[in-house]
């Protein structure tokens, strides 16, 4: 579908603006907008019949979202971001798509942009503005209950040189993420609102934090519910992919998932020195295969040592492709306020390693 930009047509007339009962109904948002129509989407430009006026602005035929410039002359690419309740999520993918946009973007000849207006505005002002220059972690994500109007994703166009035959290109990838409550993976009935979004993922990055896994060493912040509990959450969303349309009944999952363990700037003192994962990422202008599987070795290791060699059993049974991360989006733990609400401890963010699960995800994707 289209939707008119409200330019005055040929015929002198000019559309006039009013909510969308799709796009209030699926989304929430009540602004006023011009009309929507439907026309052949192969198109790059199409006729309003109200106005006459030229459009080029497709919309989701569902929804009614405006879909993103690049939309179906481009690779689209659904990683889905999920984890424990309390493990970070939020300020991971905050500072890793800063990271994107900034430093790891320009080694990888990269850019990230928001791919429309709803990603650029409620990333810049309630993501990076609230991390980078207010200082504040952000709230706790609001569950799907308290969402009943739906969950709209951020989406953003990666641009990305590759060579190919001796020749460089410029490939156009779009990103959608999806940021879920922890909550939501308590009970089989509240991850049901996940479903169709991680069945037509491409790729997923779990989010654990190592420190609710019962046998890791130093402060304890071991899990009081379920919401939070690693293992109940990678069991919850392993048997919700097996329920997959695509899955075989008796095959491993082939989606690669990138088990990502959060906050380990915790772990540094109780981490032998010459560990990897301890290491800022490599320099390298691509993915660094060898030192990613430095790093999943040594996780392996410490999983034996943190009596939870049970979650590897578990994914070297269920999944073809996947590999454990671990990442600091801090450096360091933050601080608390006098209103009891969490800041940045110091002056600069200093990320480590978050990058590394979605660089191996594209790999795997052939997208890099």
């Amino acid at each position: 579908m289209y939707r008119c930009v409200g330019r005055i047509g040929p015929t002198g007339k000019k559309c006039e603006r009013k909510i969308d009962p799709v796009l209030s109904r699926q989304t929430g948002d009540n602004a006023t907008q011009f009309p929507a129509f439907p026309d052949d989407g192969r198109k790059r430009h199409a006729v309003c019949p109200h106005c006459q006026g030229s459009t080029e602005q497709h919309i989701c035929r569902y929804c009614h979202s405006t879909l993103p410039v690049h939309f179906g002359r481009a690779d689209n690419r659904q990683i889905a971001l999920v984890g424990a309740k309390e493990s970070g999520k939020t300020v991971y993918m905050t500072v890793l798509l800063h990271e994107l946009m900034h430093e790891v973007g320009r080694r990888l000849k990269a850019s990230v942009l928001g791919a429309d207006d709803h990603t650029r505005e409620l990333f810049f002002y309630d993501y990076e503005q609230r991390l980078y220059e207010r200082r504040e972690l952000h709230e706790q994500t609001r569950t799907a209950a308290a969402n009943p109007a739906g969950i709209r994703p951020l989406v953003f166009s990666l641009s990305l040189e590759v060579r190919r035959f001796h020749r460089r290109q410029l490939r156009r990838t779009l990103l959608s993420f999806f940021d879920t409550a922890g909550e939501d993976l308590i009970s089989t009935e509240s991850v049901a609102f996940n479903t169709r979004y991680l069945h037509s993922a491409d790729g997923i990055i779990l989010l654990l934090d190592p420190m609710q896994l019962k046998g890791t060493p130093g402060p304890s912040s071991l899990p009081t519910d379920s919401g939070s509990d690693p293992m109940a959450v990678l069991d919850r969303i392993t048997a919700l992919l097996h329920t997959s349309p695509t899955a075989k009944k008796s095959g491993r999952i082939n989606k690669p998932l990138a088990v990502v363990f959060s906050k380990m700037d915790t772990m540094d003192e109780a981490l032998p020195p010459e560990f990897q994962v301890q290491r800022y990422s490599s320099s390298e202008t691509t993915f660094d295969e060898a030192d990613s599987l430095a790093v999943d070795a040594e996780l392996r290791e410490l999983l034996v040592g943190w009596h939870s060699s049970s979650m590897e059993n578990l994914l070297d049974t269920n999944y073809r492709r996947y590999r454990f991360f671990g990442v600091s989006a801090l450096g360091e733990s933050p601080t608390r306020d006098e209103n009891g609400s969490q800041r940045i401890a110091g002056d600069l963010l200093r990320p480590r390693r978050v990058h590394d699960p979605f660089l191996w995800l594209l790999n795997e994707l052939r997208t890099l």
